[in-house]
């Protein structure tokens, strides 16, 4: 059997299920993740011949895989915003990705230091790279497409914090690879970290970010609105187009990519709020990123039987636990001490920190610029803590999400409508107090 022609029919029928999938699985107890994770595991079983699922050993390959999926369901994160940037709006996502964050990098880095005796490049590289929250398997605990008039507080919280946090993490991977480097040197590292890779490109990841998206809105919404004969793209294709030019034009500035592309949707999504074209972009960029993700989670499934979880110990398995269980949930709720939302929303966003695709990239990115001896340890630990946390928030999201609307509808809280012919709130007025 031609394993090439194997690979294409396996992908095309994973792709293929997802016309089906989300809609089957929308009210039940389990979420597509952990079907595709289930057949990856059970077709590496098989004698199939496919392609080696380890990532040990080939860091390459999944920097690229896991970068390109990341970036599209940035876009697609980005697009789907729908409240207007400023403290009030965004201060529960601002908060999680600065005081939750650096709490959740502290607290994984004391762990794999204290407990797991990793030297100190690799304990801050395991909390940099487990910190942030995933935007691609995170669908179910999001706000819906542009379209969708349904959003709230914990929702766009998440949300928010998937598409923010995937670029402000970087400057900690890039700390774990400026000290594993600098190890035995005399060299001005801290400083040079701070100028470059924590002011810098953050600088850089914003700036680039929101002139793509200025400059794409013009094109797209502006300049055909003023001049009649300028012409109005009708293609969906453009945002994946977008994500590419905004991710290339920042790298190659050296900043942060997953921050512009991010930036660039958020700046895109701002002109002419109503315009169904958003809602085409964003359905386009869904589309990739799903036959992009379904792919992986099948690799990631094969990995699991194939090696990837060698390397864990009990030690590791109960820190990882612990993160997951315990320093999350717990610096979230300390990140959002004072801000007046109620206690089950704020336990709910403390709790659905879904780890998945982005820790990968991060760690086989940094494990491509320096070599440590407990990388494979690295693999094993972040392996199982994205397999916990995709049956975990798998399992429990959609009963979750569903019992926190059937609160505010009791409550009798006022939804959100994008109707402009009727009197009642925008989607993107002020709603977080």
């Amino acid at each position: 059997m031609n394993s090439y022609i194997l690979n294409l029919t396996i992908i095309g029928l994973a792709g293929l299920s997802m016309a089906w999938l989300p809609t089957i699985l929308r009210n039940k107890f389990l979420s597509y993740p952990i079907i595709f994770v289930a057949a990856g595991a059970l077709l590496y079983l098989l004698p199939l011949r496919l392609p080696s699922p380890n990532p040990l050993w080939q860091e390459d390959y999944v920097v690229h895989l896991t970068e390109l999926v990341v970036i599209i369901s940035l876009m697609g994160t980005g697009l789907k915003i729908r409240r207007h940037f400023n403290w009030k709006n965004w201060q529960i996502p601002l908060r999680l990705i600065s005081i939750t964050m650096l709490l959740c990098i502290a607290g994984l880095a004391l762990m794999g230091w204290g407990i797991l005796g990793l030297v100190p490049a690799a304990a801050i590289l395991l909390g940099a790279v487990l910190a942030p929250t995933d935007p691609v398997l995170a669908e179910q605990v999001q706000v819906g497409p542009p379209d969708d008039t349904e959003e709230d507080d914990v929702r766009f919280s998440l949300t928010a914090e998937a598409g923010l946090n995937d670029g402000m993490a970087f400057p900690f991977t890039w700390l774990a690879v400026v000290i594993a480097v600098a190890a035995g040197t005399e060299s001005n590292w801290l400083i040079e970290w701070v100028y470059r890779d924590l002011i810098y490109r953050i600088v850089a990841g914003l700036g680039i970010g929101y002139v793509v998206g200025w400059g794409l809105g013009q094109l797209i919404f502006n300049l055909p609105r003023r001049f009649r004969n300028f012409p109005k793209p009708n293609d969906g294709f453009l945002a994946l187009s977008a994500t590419l030019v905004s991710y290339g034009l920042t790298e190659m500035a050296h900043g942060y990519g997953f921050l512009a592309v991010f930036v660039t949707a958020l700046t895109m999504s701002s002109f002419e709020e109503d315009d169904k074209y958003h809602t085409e972009m964003h359905d386009f960029v869904t589309q990739v990123e799903q036959i992009v993700m379904v792919t992986l989670l099948i690799v990631f499934g094969g990995s699991l039987v194939t090696g990837l979880l060698n390397y864990l110990t009990w030690e590791s398995a109960l820190v990882g636990l612990a993160f997951l269980f315990i320093v999350r949930p717990v610096t979230a709720m300390i990140g959002m001490i004072g801000v007046k939302v109620s206690l089950h929303e704020k336990l709910a966003i403390s709790f659905f920190g879904i780890r998945g695709i982005g820790s990968f990239f991060y760690l086989s990115f940094a494990l491509n610029k320096v070599n440590l001896i407990a990388a494979n340890e690295l693999w094993s630990i972040v392996g199982f803590i994205v397999l916990v946390s995709i049956v975990l928030h798998g399992v429990t999201a959609t009963h979750a999400m569903s019992y926190l609307d059937w609160t505010k509808k009791k409550t009798k809280e006022p939804p959100y409508y994008r109707d402009e012919d009727v009197d009642k709130p925008s989607l993107r007025e002020d709603t977080t107090s």
